[in-house]
């Protein structure tokens, strides 16, 4: 083999590599996106059950009293949170337009102070867009004290424009832990302690 196609093969070789590097850069950038995008997507348009965790204007409407809507209330834990979650009514009778309030008890039933977050989502997914939110535990995270036991209210509205095949809508609330809160604290407990040493 001649020097030129030795190099020629040589040359050949690292544009594979560096072809191979870019697709492999690429593929990983795109996975690391997915989620983002797919969670913004569907926020967006409503698929998935998945809602936005921001407080929204009720609208003052005229009441759709020729319809009712029945609104279902359901609560799961994840694992890994020491906590109970119970909504003061499993489900709700109202009118498109109408708003209702709805209380949520939340006890820790652990001996140690941890932190929680109620992730929501909504079903039937065309319904998502029509439930507005003016209040809700979901907006943020919670923390709880060892033993401690809380209520807090979800105050919500179906829009009048809820399509007319929809006749029951049901909000599933799943807990889970909020990792890292703890972190600070401690970091600073051991700063203090290697001064005081």
């Amino acid at each position: 083999m001649s020097r030129n196609e030795s190099e020629v093969r040589e040359a050949g070789v690292r544009r594979t590599v560096w072809r191979t590097v870019a697709a492999l850069v690429g593929m990983f950038a795109f996975a690391f996106a997915l989620v983002p995008m797919y969670d913004a997507f569907c926020r967006l348009t409503g698929i998935n059950g998945k809602v936005d965790t921001t407080a929204q204007a009720i609208v003052h409407e005229e009441v759709d009293e020729s319809r009712m809507v029945t609104v279902q209330f359901i609560t799961r834990n994840g694992a890994g949170l020491p906590w109970r979650m119970e909504a003061e009514t499993r489900q709700v009778r109202l009118h498109p337009g109408e708003t209702s309030e709805i209380n949520f008890t939340f006890s820790n039933q652990s001996g140690a102070e941890s932190w929680g977050r109620a992730v929501p989502s909504v079903s039937p997914s065309k319904a998502t867009r029509h439930v507005r939110k003016t209040s809700c535990f979901c907006f943020e995270e919670q923390q709880l004290q060892a033993g401690e036991r809380i209520e807090l209210p979800l105050v919500f509205q179906l829009a009048r424009d809820l399509p007319p095949e929809v006749h029951t809508v049901t909000l599933v609330y799943t807990l889970y832990p909020v990792e890292g809160r703890h972190q600070p604290l401690q970091a600073e407990v051991q700063t203090k302690q290697g001064e005081e040493a």
